[in-house]
């Protein structure tokens, strides 16, 4: 690499005894454009001299220096400023009258600076050479020095990031701890030492209660202050062979190993009442938190397991506390009904899926009859799936199921796209309405109306055609958003009906200004309708109650003639049940002759 041009207004210092001299060497250097040198006669002057320049050392060039000037704190000042080692580079130029010294043990001396000797007297076109030749050195040696030190930053700054990188494989960024990935990890480390499964050890499923008020509240921020401060709560109770990790936005999994059920429960409940006690400032706010805590046993668990199979039994220990009031500690038990209900929603969600995928639904219908004439009225819509052995699965079965899980949506499309369809296919009975019979939760999607818009003006189906049944208790359950939707698919044309009235008790408040045409009263009154006085009183209420406020009412379960008669006397105008016909896949013939003929025989 050659020598780049040296730069000539670096400052130059001259320490000479002799006053002829020093004057000579900076004409020289002033002639050769070098414009900025100073004089000097000490070595305290040379460094009171570059004091001066303590904050802007890039201007400073080199030092030409007499030997017999220096003496001996040549040796020192060389070593302290022509070496990079102690960040400072200015070249010497040494006039000397023993050359072989100067070079050889100032050379041996210090042998990363930048000296060179010159004897006396100056050869001043040697002198000006040297300078160029020591400048130009210097200003190399620096961007070498800038270059590696810019390499050693990035390796650093690399190795830091790859540190940070490993780090938070393993550790949850916000709070320190593990994260789930590596907790599972360290878990299944731990299981395959084998016979962890006959020890007392467990499995612990952190939850803050109502977390999320925090967030929304404050802010995401105070959230990540408080999850902090949980953290360091909840360390403080710890063994250090305790696994601790952060398995969600404010779950946390605890292992605790070869402690008895006894130590556990009294480590969870001491947890619990210190997460309680904290009290969490913001400004002027001061909140009030909780935890729900599950505990799984490990001898409880098959060893064919993987952890997260074990944080998922802790996590519904978890769920057990927050059903019976949250801020508990709760054991895991196979036998909890919320449990069996979790792992029978477990079991039934693929199987939903699929059916959805498959089109493995079908819609079956049950007439709804005049008790006067017998003519049918409308049929009900229901809905069945057929499991993979072609097995009939009835709603009972996956509706709950469904509606817990987030599926019931995709059905009740499914009910209402394919019930639409199936009667507008009936263009050689067009007297024919279809009650649909949709979830509980069907009235607070707002997908609903604009599919039901969408299916009308696709088949130039008739609204009126069309009966809605909710369910008292999903009509009061959200009283006013549903009341909107119904008015709002009512103003299409489409009819509505109230099923299971009365088993709410609260129907007779809401009934007076829910805008609903039918009301359909419960098996529950009319089972033993003929035996039971009070049912007979009830239901009669229900029919003056509809009548007087214009809508039509059916019983269900209606599966006797003699219940159709009292049914009559007690004002009733549609029964539905198995005396008309169960449900079936094909449409039973709007032929009411038999249907009649059985009513007044039963007279």
């Amino acid at each position: 690499m050659g020598i780049n041009e040296p730069p000539t207004n670096s400052l130059i210092i001259i320490a000479e005894n002799s006053e002829q001299v020093a004057t000579d060497i900076q004409k020289c250097l002033n002639d050769n454009k070098f414009s900025s040198v100073q004089i000097v006669q000490s070595v305290a002057e040379i460094y009171q001299t570059l004091r001066l320049f303590y904050n802007a050392k890039e201007q400073l060039g080199l030092i030409i220096i007499n030997e017999a000037l220096a003496g001996t704190q040549l040796s020192d000042m060389c070593a302290a400023l022509s070496s990079l080692d102690e960040g400072v580079l200015i070249p010497f130029v040494v006039l000397s009258n023993d050359e072989i010294y100067s070079i050889k043990q100032l050379k041996e001396q210090n042998p990363r600076s930048l000296i060179h000797s010159l004897p006396i007297p100056v050869n001043y076109p040697e002198l000006l050479s040297v300078v160029k030749l020591q400048l130009g050195m210097k200003e190399e040696r620096l961007l070498r020095h800038e270059q590696k030190q810019r390499l050693i930053n990035e390796l650093s700054e690399r190795k830091l990031l790859d540190a940070k990188l490993q780090y938070l494989v393993i550790h949850d960024e916000l709070t320190g701890v593990f994260n789930r990935s590596n907790f599972e990890k360290k878990l299944r480390s731990i299981f395959e030492k084998g016979k962890i499964y006959q020890q007392d050890s467990a499995l612990l499923f952190i939850d803050m209660d109502r977390f999320s008020i925090i967030n929304e509240i404050e802010g995401f921020d105070a959230g990540d202050s408080l999850l902090v401060e949980i953290v360091n709560t909840v360390r403080t109770l710890l063994d250090k062979n305790d696994l601790f990790a952060r398995i969600g936005s404010d779950e946390f999994g605890l292992f605790i190993e070869n402690k008895p059920l006894e130590e556990v429960r009294s480590l969870a409940a001491a947890i619990k009442n210190k997460l309680e006690a904290l009290d969490f400032v913001l400004e002027k706010d001061s909140y009030s938190i909780s935890a729900s805590i599950g505990i799984f046993l490990l001898r409880d668990a098959d060893e064919s397991w993987h952890p997260s199979n074990m944080i998922a039994k802790a996590k519904q220990a978890c769920n057990m506390a927050k059903e019976h009031g949250r801020n508990l500690v709760w054991v895991y038990n196979k036998k909890d009904t919320k449990v069996q209900e979790r792992n029978n929603d477990l079991h039934w969600i693929p199987i939903i899926k699929h059916a959805l995928i498959e089109n493995r639904f079908f819609l079956v219908f049950q007439p709804v009859v005049d008790l006067l004439d017998g003519s049918v009225s409308h049929y009900e819509v229901l809905l069945r799936m057929r499991g993979e052995d072609k097995k009939i699965i009835y709603p009972g079965d996956f509706i709950p199921v469904s509606e817990r899980m987030g599926l019931i949506h995709g059905i009740d499309r499914w009910v209402v796209v394919n019930a639409i369809n199936t009667l507008a296919g009936l263009q050689d009975k067009p007297n024919i309405s279809f009650a649909i019979n949709l979830s509980s939760v069907a009235f607070q999607d707002d997908s609903l109306l604009p599919l039901l818009k969408q299916q009308l003006e696709k088949t130039q189906l008739a609204a009126e055609r069309i009966i809605f049944e909710i369910t008292e208790t999903a009509a009061i359950e959200n009283f006013e958003q549903t009341r909107q939707l119904i008015e709002d698919i009512r103003a299409l044309g489409c009819k509505f009906a109230l099923d299971d009235f009365g088993a709410g008790f609260c129907s007779f408040n809401y009934l007076k200004s829910f805008p609903v045409d039918y009301v359909k009263i419960d098996g529950q009154f009319i089972q033993n309708l003929l035996t039971d006085d009070i049912d007979q009183v009830l239901v009669k209420s229900m029919a003056e109650i509809g009548k007087n406020l214009g809508k039509k009412t059916i019983a269900e379960f209606v599966e006797t003639p003699e219940v159709v008669v009292k049914l009559k006397e007690l004002g009733i105008g549609l029964g539905q049940g198995y005396l008309f016909g169960k449900p079936e896949v094909n449409l039973l013939a709007d032929d009411a002759i038999s249907l009649s003929q059985l009513i007044e025989s039963s007279g």
